[in-house]
């Protein structure tokens, strides 16, 4: 990676964080900080503590004066939730709303006034080079590591995949087929972002050098940010690094985009090798093996 890459990346960060005022303890013009401000807003009609420290990343000891200091400013309570003692939960006071209420006028204020410096043409630049700009973060910050094939979460996922199948093929999805835990004697991949799955794949032995990759499946949030050609490619090189010399896969009709996806991954068609009622198509890859170590 280029120093150059980096340091643009760096100046763009300095420049936009000074740019929304971020760096001040008076955000929007108010008297508080981003912290704060962006606390107001993520409560809103209500939210459980734990969640709000998932969601935003926080460290428990950092939100907890977060919230003390709003709480000072009557903006704030965090009450024990009525049915569960251990649960709690933040709730904006009336105080609280109207701050909220303002700082969503200056915020809307601000940027209709950045926005409308611009032309039509140089909005609609802006606008999409921003949402470029999420999606490629977002695809950079899933992870992709190995999980048990019974983990709970791998479990969850693939159930959630024979569901959006039983829905998308004209003759049903039978959720028997997915490869049992005991059956995989390969390796299974998990993608999260934030925390949540957002994908998995598995990959086992046909014969000596040859695999199959099965259950490869994208959850909708993380669609669109290129996170199925990375788990694909990443349980290739997983197969490979296990001796596999050819991966084989099937597919079914309906699964346009799956098909897409094998395509510009240099899949090739093949005959028919697994005699399952799904796999309408059938794809082969040769894999370019690591070298052995001397």
């Amino acid at each position: 990676m280029a120093v150059d890459e980096i340091e643009r990346v760096r100046d763009f960060n300095r420049y936009y964080t000074q740019r929304l005022g971020i760096l001040t303890d008076r955000y929007l013009g108010q008297d508080r900080p981003l912290g704060q401000a962006r606390l107001l807003f993520e409560i809103g009609a209500g939210c459980d503590v734990r969640e709000l420290r998932e969601r935003l990343g926080l460290d428990s000891g950092y939100l907890s004066r977060l919230l003390r200091a709003l709480a000072d400013q009557r903006l704030v309570t965090v009450r024990a939730h009525p049915g569960d003692g251990r649960v709690r939960i933040a709730e904006l006071t009336d105080a609280g709303q109207a701050e909220r209420a303002e700082l969503e006028r200056r915020s809307r204020a601000g940027i209709a006034e950045l926005l409308g410096a611009l032309t039509d043409g140089q909005r609609a630049q802006l606008l999409d080079a921003q949402g470029r700009i999420r999606r490629l973060l977002r695809s950079a910050a899933v992870t992709i590591e190995q999980a048990a094939a019974g983990d709970a979460t791998v479990q969850d996922c693939l159930q959630r995949y024979a569901a959006e199948l039983a829905n998308r093929f004209p003759e049903g999805y039978d959720p028997a087929t997915l490869t049992p835990p005991d059956r995989v004697d390969g390796t299974v991949l998990l993608a999260r972002e934030d925390g949540r799955a957002a994908g998995c794949g598995l990959w086992v032995h046909l014969a000596a050098g040859a695999a199959e990759i099965r259950h490869l499946w994208i959850a909708e949030p993380a669609r669109g940010l290129g996170l199925g050609r990375r788990l694909l490619s990443a349980l290739e090189a997983d197969a490979a690094a296990h001796g596999i010399g050819t991966v084989r896969l099937g597919t079914h009709s309906a699964l346009t985009e799956a098909i897409g996806l094998y395509r510009a991954a240099g899949y090739t068609p093949i005959d028919d090798y697994s005699g399952s009622v799904y796999n309408q198509l059938a794809f082969e890859k040769r894999l370019n093996r690591p070298p052995r170590s001397r």
